[in-house]
């Protein structure tokens, strides 16, 4: 009778666990802290291959922490993860992967949007490895069953630097009334006028303007991932055109260390640069790939299946802020009260950053160019045949609606940011050259 008993709470229990597995869906395979300390991880290894130095780019530290981290708190030695740095994007990534291949990893992680294509080169030739690859388009239509993309809802997290900034210009005598007027204009260093780029920097100004909503703001780019006398430039000529308050999208110090020699405020990405701006630095966005690569590596070590197109979110831990910087706030807990409100609409799902009542975009030709004085009304039903281009294909043609229940839909259809909208109050002043 006992053993009959038994049988019954055992079938009820695996019922329950099989109903609990389908439920949590891919995520199933992250492994809980009590797995973190104890578990035989042998049979994993890492090849891990970055665009630059880690020791002079914010962009590939942030992966090389998290990196780090996640091997640490696994119990990995220092053998099992493999780091290739300053692996250009061509056929050198093809190569890299390979030879880490030979090597004896059997999950290999690119950082950059160039890798993807010669990345997945190497994935067809080694269907028994597991290859991952951050900010890439193309794991959803290639149908490669061992090709991944993952990346984050970084949005999110620049809107909230956005806002930092807005309180830092009314800190600065901003706002109605005042002196300086309720019109700030701000600048944006931007790496290439990529969807990636361009839903940061309008991400970053909608948080400026949910305090200021006339702020407006300069871009320029550098068409360069990394470039210290290039992004330094470009942030000089955003002071000169007067702008006050300066971001970034590209990876090097180039930007904060003018904007520390201008006494210009700066928001800064992936990372802290409160150390080359200390009278500056505002606060920094990022993206937190700790919890994507702790997922990818219990998945390869239990044999499950990694998600095709991962996106982590502020609810994952993916997307965080630093801490505010030292000098820059006269109360400093104040704002991080307004920020911690802030965030818990994102979590809450009550706050979308693209809210198309928001702001106006305008339309383009067939060739992408701005048409003046002529704008997408959102509010009609094909919301005026505006596409996103989701399914990337080489002539970029949109595929998509992305539009619904009042907001721009980012990164749910696809991983990596397809806003590519040109917004009224943004802009654009081409590429910089020295």
């Amino acid at each position: 009778m006992k053993k009959r008993i038994l049988s019954i709470v055992l079938i009820v229990a695996l019922v329950a666990t099989l109903t609990i597995g389908l439920a949590i869906g891919l995520t199933a395979c992250n492994p809980t802290e009590e797995e973190y300390v104890n578990p035989d991880y042998s049979n994993i290894k890492v090849g891990f291959i970055m665009l630059h130095d880690p020791a002079n780019s914010t962009y590939d530290k942030n992966f090389y922490n998290a990196m780090e981290e996640v091997r640490r708190g696994l119990g990995l030695s220092e053998s099992q993860v493999l780091y290739r740095h300053t692996i250009p994007e061509g056929p050198e990534c093809t190569q890299a992967a390979d030879d880490l291949v030979e090597e004896g990893c059997n999950i290999i992680f690119a950082d950059s949007f160039g890798h993807e294509t010669y990345l997945l080169e190497s994935a067809k030739k080694h269907p028994n490895v597991q290859f991952l690859h951050a900010t890439g388009t193309q794991a959803h239509t290639a149908n490669q069953k061992n090709f991944h993309n993952a990346f984050a809802s970084i949005y999110e997290g620049r809107y909230l630097a956005g806002v930092a900034a807005g309180l830092k210009l009314k800190e600065m005598g901003y706002g109605e009334g005042k002196d300086l007027g309720d019109a700030p204009l701000v600048g944006y260093v931007g790496a290439f006028p990529y969807a990636e780029v361009k839903s940061g920097y309008t991400s970053w100004f909608l948080g400026v303007r949910s305090i200021f909503p006339k702020a407006t703001m300069k871009v320029t780019f550098t068409n360069s991932w990394f470039d210290i006398d290039l992004e330094k430039g470009a942030a000089e000529k955003l002071i000169a055109e007067k702008c006050v308050l300066i971001s970034q999208h590209a990876d090097s110090l180039g930007a904060p260390q003018a904007c520390e020699a201008a006494g210009v405020p700066n928001v800064s990405y992936n990372g802290s640069t409160e150390a080359t701006g200390p009278n500056t630095f505002i606060i920094s966005s990022r993206i937190d790939w700790a919890p994507y690569l702790k997922y990818a590596i219990n998945c390869v070590h239990t044999g499950s299946q990694i998600a095709t197109d991962w996106t982590g979110t502020i609810a994952t831990g993916s997307v965080q802020l630093t801490a505010i910087g030292d000098k820059v706030f006269k109360d400093k807990a104040a704002v991080q009260k307004q920020l911690d409100e802030v965030r818990d609409q994102f979590v809450a799902g009550t706050l979308h950053v693209f809210d198309t009542s928001k702001f106006q975009a305008y339309k383009k030709d067939d060739k992408g160019v701005i048409i003046p004085d002529q704008y997408y009304d959102f509010t009609k039903a094909d919301h005026d045949g505006y596409k996103a281009d989701v399914d990337t294909d080489a002539a970029f043609t949109p595929d998509t609606d992305v539009i619904s229940d009042g907001y721009f839909h980012e990164s749910e259809y696809r991983s990596a940011p397809y806003f590519d909208l040109d917004i009224v109050g943004i802009t654009d002043l081409g590429n910089y050259s020295k």
